[in-house]
């Protein structure tokens, strides 16, 4: 069969660099606008803010990207996951090194204070054990809130007895001392346990080991504020709007790391690739999740003629071509009246962007390299999948409409296949819903800290004192893990992998507004309806019966489940029209029903 192309298309392919037109001069401004570009669009962005909001976001964008170096990247529609990737990287090392000074102000408090600043460890340590126990969801349950709740008081009463004692000791005089403690001893409770301090004499605790206990917690909340206030001027600087499209001044990019710069320039390959390589438990890792997919299939028949002609060969080649132009016309504005009226439209459709694309597992390569990713090796993957019908490599049409800074991407997959007499039409829309709204948040939660006044602040990073020596260690730990698994894992060498996560799923809401809803469902019926059009008319220019094909489109796209099988055919949804044809006899018969029919 002829291996014919889809028409070239006027738009790029996303992530492409701006291509300037033939005869521009050098340092002529670029053709393509820098902030339509995916590493500037507002998706990015917002992921670039997660990883300095979310340390679990950070971490699987660095397992997935950085640690794991035999996995594909998934497509990076409308984003660009090297872009997330550096912020990811910078916000870690920000974040250890803070974690690190902390936590080695903690230990060095031990010997300065002789001991003196376990009054302050043990209740931090108990308003750290009620905070795992509660948990971080939204809404625990009775058995987790309520010793949270016991746990988190009684930290607090600590805490409370532990200042008291600090400040007696610092102020009061040797007499007064030994009066509170003999009081505090009869008392018992967790004061008796330090009543054991009226010995000061002995352990040869004097003013300045006090003094370093009171100074502790207040350089600790110094020490969470101010990476806090370089975190939120990361917010509010080279995450804002305005600078944020301009890639060269973005500090994360400037990172000289090796394996960073070379993992980041292997992802640009691979992101926007009209080649996927895919794993085989998630072929479309990347472009969201499903959305009512479906698939028919009609007879070949060929159409009664006056002149008796027999029909044209009609190849899957041939079906794209007429299909190509049908969506391609969405992107034009119908007529308004002025041409300045017709060119304010600002419909995502006038930014539909069509390709083609061939899935590839990744059994068999020898390394990720080794994917071919050149012009060359995808035409030679895309002419040999587009007639073979093939089970691993498969050739699709992809139809994607980026709405709302690219952080609703509407993506449809199609495949047509002829064989045997019959016609494939397969079409498997897919929805990638916005960005976390903490992630949204981003803006105004930095806005907020960095105009707040100086005592806010003050409070603010007193109450996260008691819970920095946990997460201190809990961020080396992860980072020590991760340095483990890339020293001993082997994971460089690796026989490749195709992609376990995406980072655009990972950090999307599972819900959208009503205005986003509506917007991708009129997207999908759009696209669909033109990509039916254009088999019907495939399909009658090359002199075959359509009936039957328009006769189950109308049931797909009236939101009924049209199901094949071989004792007939059954829709389900409402006010629903069946009309079964049975070539050897001839007859026709139509049921008309309510709910099933």
């Amino acid at each position: 069969m002829a291996q014919a192309s889809v028409p070239q298309q006027p738009g790029r392919p996303p992530g492409s660099p701006p291509a300037d037109p033939p005869g521009t001069p050098p340092g002529a401004p670029p053709a393509v606008d820098p902030r339509r570009l995916p590493s500037a669009s507002e998706s990015t962005r917002l992921l670039c803010a997660g990883t300095y909001l979310d340390d679990g976001f950070r971490d699987t964008v660095i397992d997935q990207l950085y640690v794991h170096e035999e996995r594909f990247a998934a497509p990076s529609l409308g984003f660009d996951a090297s872009r997330v990737l550096a912020h990811a990287l910078r916000a870690r090392r920000v974040e250890l090194a803070w974690a690190a000074g902390i936590l080695a102000l903690w230990i060095v408090a031990f010997p300065l204070t002789k001991g003196l600043v376990v009054l302050l460890v043990v209740p931090f340590l108990v308003l750290g054990l009620a905070r795992w126990i509660r948990g971080r969801a939204a809404a625990a349950p009775l058995f987790r809130v309520f010793p949270a709740l016991v746990l988190r008081w009684y930290g607090r009463l600590m805490l409370f007895q532990s200042a008291l004692v600090l400040l007696v000791l610092a102020f009061a005089d040797e007499e007064t001392r030994w009066e509170f403690f003999g009081e505090v001893g009869e008392a018992g409770g967790f004061l008796g346990l330090v009543f054991a301090l009226a010995a000061e004499e002995m352990w040869g605790i004097g003013k300045l080991e006090v003094w370093i206990t009171i100074a502790v917690p207040l350089l600790v909340a110094w020490a969470v504020a101010t990476q806090r206030g370089q975190f939120a001027r990361a917010l509010t600087e080279e995450l804002s709007k305005e600078r944020f499209p301009d890639l060269r001044s973005d500090p994360a990019e400037q990172s000289v790391g090796a394996r960073s710069r070379r993992l980041r320039d292997r992802i640009r390959i691979e992101q926007h690739a009209r080649l996927v390589m895919y794993g085989s438990d998630d072929p479309f890792c990347g472009a969201g999740a499903p959305y009512e997919p479906w698939s028919l299939s009609i007879e070949l028949r060929p159409r009664k003629s006056l002149d008796g002609a027999a029909p044209e060969p009609l190849d899957n080649s041939a079906i794209m071509r007429h299909v190509v132009p049908l969506v391609e016309a969405l992107r034009v504005p119908s007529e308004h009246g002025s041409p300045r009226i017709q060119a304010a439209v600002r419909d995502r459709l006038r930014e539909l962007e069509i390709d083609e694309v061939v899935f590839l597992p990744v059994d068999g390569l020898p390394a990720r390299t080794a994917a071919p990713y050149t012009p060359e090796g995808f035409e030679l993957h895309r002419s040999g999948s587009i007639e073979e019908g093939g089970e691993t490599r498969r050739h699709f049409l992809r139809i994607r409409v980026g709405g709302w800074g690219e952080e609703i991407v509407t993506t449809v997959f199609v495949r047509v296949h002829t064989q045997g007499g019959m016609l494939m039409l397969e079409v498997a829309p897919h929805v990638l819903r916005p960005v976390k709204r903490f992630y949204r948040d981003a803006d105004r939660i930095a806005h907020r800290y960095r105009h707040n006044h100086h005592f806010g602040k003050a409070v603010w990073a007193l109450g996260q004192t008691p819970r920095s020596a946990g997460q201190a260690l809990a961020t080396l730990g992860r980072a020590l893990g991760h340095g483990w698994r890339l020293l001993t894992a082997g994971h460089t060498n690796a026989l490749p992998e195709g992609p376990w996560i995406s980072v655009r799923e990972r950090g999307s809401d599972d819900e959208a507004s009503l205005f986003q809803e509506m917007d991708v469902s009129r997207y999908l019926k759009s696209i669909q309806d033109r990509v039916a059009n254009g088999v019907t008319v495939a399909l009658r220019e090359a002199g075959y019966e359509t009936a039957e094909f328009e006769q189950k489109i109308v049931h797909v796209a009236e939101g009924g489940t049209f199901i094949e099988n071989t004792k007939g055919n059954v829709t389900l949804g409402n006010q629903n029209t069946v009309t079964n044809r049975t070539v050897t006899n001839k007859t026709t018969t139509s049921t008309t029903g309510g709910d099933r029919g």
